[in-house]
């Protein structure tokens, strides 16, 4: 039998289907570099910009793309520089994002270095750029040339190294000496799907079992026992009982905040900051009977809270105002016990969101610092005479953490530190509070919490 393509054969020839796989890679690399030159030249975080390819195709490899870009940014940039004419400062953002953006691909992916190079001229045509497009096949043919001397130059500087700007490097260094650069390296890895089960509708046991029948694989995290790691990352649409509420995606770290908490049925219960509304849905499914209120400064984000509640199936009352002002919104009914769960740097979820090393600047940590004081004086004149307020950040800046509580603790005589609820965590000690670091063995994020408690009238120490 002839076995050679005949008139009627539907499939394409070889050069149609390399020239279409050649399209779909120079469509990826044009995308990311619009998301990485928009997130850095207006602000934005990656997961706001990258909305506008929800329905895209190939939405998941845009993803990696642009997030990988921003995680190594600072090198990348560094590795173009000595290869420009201009420096990257004076270079277009678009221009210089894609050649960062192909500098990355070169360096992490596993395409073959031809078809990077010609997808990143395709590309360079694709966003407008076609004046430039000899211009970045020259730059980053001769980047293939220098490779190994340009990668060299920059392995003496840990903040090139490691891709984090000075400032931070400098702080980490300060506040952490004894393990700075594993932070550094910690903060460039790929952050595990982490989940939260309600254990109230599922056990780990029956999880992990379903989870292998979906073709899926989970690992049980040992100090926390509603954490699953699903250890190949999916979409939540795959998640066995994701669309049921009885499966969250959430840190490690960040559910431990309702167990430091420990709420109890019948309590009152305030979330100070409840926005998306995973520390929400973790109180009620440790205490279904509470009464919570889920207070936040923005509508759409509150909005996020009512529709994530509604797929867990849990009820709170929701508040839509700025906790620091005056409490109109308040009953006058003091609450049993509070989480404040403050806006922050967010320099302990960077693997998380890489872009938060180039967004956020040295001189933002005292404005937060203070107003995170300003959210726990509010939060305390809610708290009733012996209840309790976890205060915590997904910081790992004492600024904004140990600083922030012994300053509240040295201005009221009402307020104790407490020892936290039993837990198995790999707290380090902060003093006042507790850190949690993001090491890959620890498996969570970057958090910081801080147990207190308000003193009776006449209640000693």
């Amino acid at each position: 039998m002839n076995t050679r393509a005949t008139r009627n054969d539907k499939r394409p020839p070889r050069r149609a289907v390399q020239g279409a796989a050649s399209d779909i890679a120079a469509q990826v690399l044009a995308a990311a570099a619009g998301v990485v030159t928009t997130v850095l030249e207006e602000g934005r975080t990656a997961d706001d910009v990258m909305m506008q390819f929800e329905d895209h195709p190939q939405l998941r490899a845009i993803r990696a793309v642009a997030l990988g870009t921003l995680r190594w940014w600072s090198r990348c940039d560094a590795l173009i520089a000595p290869l420009l004419t201009r420096s990257p400062q004076q270079t277009a953002p678009l221009l210089r994002a894609l050649l960062c953006v192909a500098v990355h691909q070169l360096q992490h992916s596993r395409n073959p270095l031809e078809s990077t190079v010609s997808a990143a001229v395709n590309a360079a045509r694709l966003v407008g750029l076609t004046h430039a497009a000899g211009l970045v096949n020259a730059v980053l043919r001769r980047f293939l040339r220098e490779r190994d001397a340009l990668v060299a130059a920059l392995e003496s500087a840990p903040a090139q190294r490691h891709a984090h700007p000075q400032w931070l490097v400098d702080e980490l260094r300060s506040a952490w000496p004894d393990c700075w650069e594993a932070l550094l390296e910690a903060n460039n890895a790929h952050p595990p799907l982490t989940l939260r089960l309600d254990l109230t509708r599922v056990s780990r046991e029956d999880y992990l079992r379903q989870l292998q029948e979906a073709g899926l694989e989970g690992q049980l995290v040992p100090w926390l026992p509603t954490a699953v790691i699903v250890t190949k990352p999916v979409a939540v649409e795959r998640l066995p009982l994701f669309r049921e509420g009885a499966v969250s995606v959430q840190d490690a770290s960040a559910q431990l905040a309702a167990r430091l908490l420990a709420p109890v049925d019948g309590e009152r219960v305030l979330d100070a900051c409840a926005a998306p509304g995973g520390k929400s849905g973790a109180l009620l499914e440790l205490a279904p009977e509470l009464r919570l209120t889920a207070l936040d400064c923005d509508a759409q984000r509150a909005q996020r809270v009512a529709d994530n509640l509604r797929r867990l199936g849990r009820t709170a009352g929701l508040v839509v105002a700025d906790l620091t002002a005056e409490p109109r919104w308040w009953d006058g009914v003091l609450f049993d016990a509070i989480l404040l769960d403050a806006p922050c740097s967010a320099t302990g979820v960077i693997r998380r969101h890489p872009e938060i090393k180039w967004l956020r600047r040295e001189a933002d940590i005292e404005a937060l610092a203070e107003q995170q004081q300003r959210m726990l004086q509010s939060c305390w004149a809610l708290l009733k005479p012996g209840g309790r307020l976890v205060y915590a950040t997904c910081s790992v800046l004492p600024a904004e953490n140990a600083a922030v509580v012994a300053r509240f603790l040295a201005e009221h005589a009402d307020a104790r530190e407490v020892e936290p609820p039993a837990h198995e965590a790999p707290l380090r000690r902060a003093n006042p509070g507790w850190q949690m670091l993001p090491m890959q063995e620890a498996g969570g994020d970057g958090f910081y919490y801080a147990c207190l408690k308000r003193l009776a009238t006449g209640e000693g120490p």
